[in-house]
């Protein structure tokens, strides 16, 4: 089968394009037919080896995806034909994957399989932040950095489903107008955007930071936060890992949440899927709509990460084989 391997640390420029041997399903997995699959930003990390998790190279990139049932045990729950989700970490950018049952998830009928590919990684890990971790609720106010990615737009959608006030952090006017037409209620450019989101809040400050960015803004996220607020560390695309004086946190009775969405599954499989289950009535509603930035064959990977590493996308961008 076609796929796109590692096989060095050189960074999506050296992805390599080849066939490789389909893969065989073991004890307790599915696979899976892949239709399409999520680019995300670990997928620019692991292809620079710079992730947390380090898969042997050489490797098949990969960590989110959407297809068909083509071969499961009894009983697991599906049967060949079956239209699922499923999230990999590596393995997604190729024809065919085997994913553990855990991690897969069944798509309503009318959820095409693009769709299905930008939920696994960038909507549980939100759903997750924001009900378990942050425990946001109607009428809280909620800040959102890199909000024009995917975990961004991710996160827009879900903090208006909870019904909460969104204010969005970007980095260009056009990022700016993105995310208005997504729903957020305010938008603010990265620039002096403490001062601009205590104008919004009248001095208050709000009730959730979500920071998958990370960087020189972490200080002023924890300044923008209201008492009892929380702020949410989800990654860090800006390279550098900030630290915190804990004496904030004492005087303004502050917290910083860590989210570690695949940390979490790893310990508790089983909450893959009561998340995913979580989200299936927001997706059948429509109030979920993944943002697509573009499509990508499977033979234009490298470009689709490229221009995720460059921080270009708007949304998502999702490889089809």
């Amino acid at each position: 089968m076609r796929a796109v391997r590692v096989t060095s640390t050189g960074g999506p420029e050296a992805l390599e394009i080849g066939e490789v041997p389909e893969p065989v399903a073991g004890p307790g997995e599915v696979l899976i037919d892949v239709e399409a699959a999520g680019v995300n930003f670990p997928d620019v990390l692991l292809s620079r080896d710079l992730y947390q998790h380090k898969p042997g190279i050489p490797f098949v990139l990969g960590g989110e995806v959407a297809g068909t049932v083509r071969e499961a045990s009894p009983d697991s729950g599906f049967v060949a034909g079956d239209r699922v989700a499923a999230a990999t970490v590596t393995g997604a950018f190729a024809q065919t994957v085997a994913v553990p049952v855990g991690m897969v998830g069944p798509l309503p009928g009318k959820t095409g399989f693009v769709t299905g590919a930008c939920l696994p990684m960038n909507y549980l890990t939100m759903s997750f932040a924001l009900n378990t971790r942050a425990g946001v609720l109607p009428g809280q106010t909620v800040l959102v950095h890199g909000a024009a990615g995917g975990i961004g737009t991710a996160t827009v959608q879900l903090a208006k489903a909870l019904g909460a006030r969104v204010i969005s952090v970007v980095s260009t006017p056009e990022k700016a107008e993105f995310v208005k037409e997504l729903g957020s209620d305010e938008v603010v450019l990265a620039d002096g955007f403490k001062d601009a989101v205590l104008s919004y809040t009248a001095g208050a400050g709000v009730d959730v930071v979500v920071d998958p960015v990370g960087g020189d803004r972490f200080t002023d996220s924890l300044r923008c936060l209201a008492p009892l607020g929380r702020l949410l560390v989800v990654g860090f695309t800006e390279g550098s890992i900030p630290t915190v004086k804990v004496n904030r946190l004492l005087l303004n009775n502050i917290d910083v949440r860590g989210v570690g969405w695949g940390a979490f599954t790893t310990k508790y499989p089983q909450a893959w899927r009561r998340e995913w289950d979580r989200l299936m009535p927001l997706l059948k509603s429509g109030v979920l709509e993944p943002p697509v930035h573009r499509i990508y064959s499977l033979e234009r990977a490298a470009e689709a990460i490229g221009l995720l590493e460059e921080r270009a996308v708007f949304g998502k961008v999702v490889i089809q084989p």
